[in-house]
């Protein structure tokens, strides 16, 4: 089909620990749960209600799996952008097809970005030295756990 796309961007909080794996021709590919969640008023009843969407995202670009092994934990804030693919995989307890649709970063086309410094890992010298342009409330008041190595 011309003038088609596939392309997903969610900005969202890890619900675990990423999963990192070495596949079979031994490159290593990460797993992650990002929760996204809308907030609205209820019209009628004027009660703050909330939904949550998990989603599952698969990483195979090395470069990327390098960096989410080393600095993204659970609670991290992170910006992911990738494509859309749905696989079929067989449940071997009844050996029904199941399918799972996830958000994969590979290539050239997919990025990854963390969005709060308390979780991004070691890089108390880029919020200290740039407190003047990043927002009061991005601020980790305690960066004693943090020090200069940046990958990227």
């Amino acid at each position: 089909m011309a003038g088609s796309l596939n392309k997903v961007q969610l900005i969202g909080r890890l619900g675990a620990d990423p999963e990192i794996k070495q596949m079979v021709n031994g490159k290593s590919v990460a797993r992650l749960s990002i929760a996204t969640s809308q907030s609205w008023k209820d019209k009628s009843s004027g009660e703050k209600k909330e939904k949550t969407e998990w989603h599952r995202v698969v990483i195979f670009n090395e470069g990327l799996v390098n960096v989410v092994q080393q600095y993204v934990k659970k609670g991290a804030n992170i910006y992911v952008e990738g494509q859309l693919s749905t696989r079929k995989w067989k449940d071997e307890a009844t050996g029904q097809d199941k399918y799972s649709t996830e958000v994969v970063l590979q290539g050239y086309n997919s990025s990854l970005t963390m969005l709060d410094s308390k979780n991004s890992g070691n890089n108390s010298n880029l919020v200290s030295e740039n407190k003047s342009s990043l927002p009061k409330d991005n601020l980790n008041q305690d960066n004693s756990d943090l020090d200069d190595e940046i990958p990227f």
